[in-house]
């Protein structure tokens, strides 16, 4: 049986949805990622320290900062409560330029600053796999965003 050419204009007109779609979570996943990924991969220049958390709130920890040798010295720094196991806790950290917070460096800072790319890979993959019918890429797309996941959590 022939298709017609209508059906063939809503074939693509989905698939051109559905890769915008695509797009967008994982445009706006590496967009949320590198609001804190670029200051550990951009980190040349910046104060660089070990952070030993002494309190945590709702949302913020706060700690006494311990510079590098090149990096001036800071009373008190605050950082992300996710990132902080909890108090007493030691970690290496890069000071974001302008303020006193800070992000975790080394494998876990750096896994972590991606999580929101690896949700947007693993959303991704459900929309190429039902909505592209692209199954083998959507498994890997799914599986790389899952993996990522799992790292960081272990990692942390």
């Amino acid at each position: 049986m022939k298709r017609s050419s209508s059906h063939r204009a809503a074939v693509a007109g989905r698939r051109v949805a559905m890769g915008l779609v695509v797009l967008v979570l994982l445009v706006a996943g590496a967009w949320s990622s590198w609001d804190t990924a670029h200051h550990i991969v951009l980190a040349k220049g910046r104060d660089h320290g070990t952070v030993t958390v002494t309190g945590c709130g709702e949302e913020r920890c706060t700690g006494s900062f311990t510079p590098d040798a090149a990096s001036r010295e800071r009373p008190r720094v605050t950082l992300d409560r996710s990132v902080a196991a909890r108090e007493g806790d030691r970690f290496p950290v890069v000071v974001k330029p302008g303020s006193d917070a800070v992000v975790r460096t080394g494998l876990p800072g750096f896994l972590h600053a991606w999580v929101p790319l690896a949700g947007a890979l693993l959303l991704a993959g459900f929309v190429i796999g039902g909505g592209l019918r692209m199954v083998r890429t959507a498994w890997g797309v799914g599986t790389t965003g899952a993996a990522l996941l799992v790292a960081t959590f272990v990692a942390l």
